[in-house]
């Protein structure tokens, strides 16, 4: 306790200080995974996807971020262990937040696409197991997180999969794909501004003291027809900028289905939208967890509560870090995870794009922090599995695994060495 009340001030401006380096590794190197696609299918360039995505990461990991974050904070270990010697937990979460944030800077230098999940789970069980103990960390919460990991792709993988033969059943197979299209894009658009609303309606407004009551019953009754209303505005606006697109003569030679991917280019659009608010309402919390963890410690002056509030200007710190870090260097990483997987389309970049992002919406609806990384890969891998093995370059695919295990067992060593680097300093 007298450790909390002596350098209080400075652990929560470490805390925020790491929060910001740590969520800046997080618009560095994992929103290549909500823009990726886009650029990869050339639906946008990648001045157009950062600025897309610099909004809707903000307005999702603002929004919509409280759920996912109160897992990351005490879903992981036991905080009453701790309750005696509460400034283990203030180390330990700062150097979780300083392990991740410098394992997602060598990662984002180097290029490789990393689960930023990933980082900040093995580094808080890195510091739990040595600082603590062993039976400080709730295995079974880190088994569900780890399933998740495992779940997230294949159920991504299936939906992107699914989409993508909708896509060719009701469009591209058809005697007049480009007139069918401009029928049923507007059906994927409501889709995706339904599944935005839902989330935000649901879990995300919670910690700006916000609730939506329509005398409905449940809180999901009041979502539905706002949802849906939202989902028609969302397709309405789509409708009309299809009316914008005018139908090609078809060349000789090449690809018969120009005019159907320029239709789906503006469909692409939203569906970025939606993968970047979805990626900054789960992501969000790897960087703001932590620092949520530490707030709490030392404002009720060293006492662990069981639970504690994410304020709105911790969700703050991590959402402009985000944007930050996807500003300054996420062009590094967009540009290649697009392309190295499998050739991408419109048609395809969007089957995998809204299967990630509901997979995600799901998780941070439920509260369970999945990696962004995994899901996109394994919608990708969807997308390229509909077209045969072949179209996936599987080296590529082998390195990007590689990088999943790596990532870990580096998290979880440099929070234990930063551990006792702050256990040495304040004693």
């Amino acid at each position: 306790m007298e450790i909390i009340a002596q350098y209080g001030g400075l652990f929560l401006i470490l805390a925020c200080a790491f929060g910001f380096f740590m969520a800046w590794g997080v618009g560095a190197n994992d929103v290549a995974n909500a823009m990726g696609t886009s650029v990869g299918s050339r639906a946008l360039t990648i001045k157009q996807a950062i600025l897309i995505a610099m909004v809707f990461e903000f307005l999702g990991a603002y929004l919509a971020g409280g759920e996912v974050t109160s897992t990351i904070r005490k879903g992981i270990i036991d905080p009453s262990l701790m309750e005696d010697s509460p400034e283990l937990m203030v180390y330990g979460m700062l150097s979780a937040l300083l392990a991740a944030g410098t394992w997602l800077l060598i990662s984002s230098l180097r290029g490789w696409p990393v689960s930023t999940t990933h980082s900040i789970v093995g580094a808080i069980v890195g510091f739990a197991a040595v600082g603590i103990s062993v039976d400080a960390i709730s295995w079974g919460k880190v088994g569900t997180i780890a399933a998740s990991w495992v779940v997230s792709p294949v159920l991504a993988g299936t939906i992107s999969f699914a989409l993508f033969i909708s896509v060719r059943h009701l469009i591209l197979d058809t005697d007049d794909p480009f007139r069918r299209a401009k029928r049923f894009v507007p059906v994927y658009m409501w889709m995706v501004g339904f599944m935005i609303s839902m989330v935000t309606l649901l879990k995300g407004l919670k910690h700006l003291g916000i609730e939506m009551d329509l005398g409905l019953g449940s809180k999901f009754a009041n979502a539905l027809p706002v949802s849906a209303a939202v989902g028609l505005v969302v397709a309405a606006f789509g409708a009309w900028l299809l009316t914008k697109i005018k139908e090609e003569p078809e060349p000789e030679f090449g690809n018969r289905f120009n005019n159907v991917e320029r239709v789906f280019a503006i469909l692409m659009i939203f569906t970025a939208c939606s993968m970047a608010f979805a990626h900054g309402s789960n992501d969000v919390a790897n960087a703001v967890g932590p620092l949520a963890a530490v707030a709490s410690v030392v404002q009720s002056g060293g006492e662990i509560a069981a639970k504690a509030s994410t304020h709105w200007w911790i969700l703050l710190v991590g959402a402009l870090g985000i944007v930050v870090g996807l500003a300054t260097y996420g062009w590094k990483v967009i540009a290649t995870i697009g392309k190295r997987i499998t050739e991408l389309t419109p048609t395809r970049g969007f089957a995998a794009e809204l299967g990630a992002a509901s997979t995600v919406v799901v998780a941070s609806a439920t509260g369970l922090p999945i990696s962004t990384t995994h899901t996109l890969v394994g919608a990708v891998l969807g997308v390229g599995m509909a077209r045969g093995i072949a179209a996936l370059n599987l080296r590529v695919v082998g390195t990007i695994f590689l990088s999943w295990l790596v990532t870990l067992p580096a998290g979880a060593g440099l929070a234990i060495i930063f551990f006792y680097i702050f256990k040495g300093i304040f004693g």
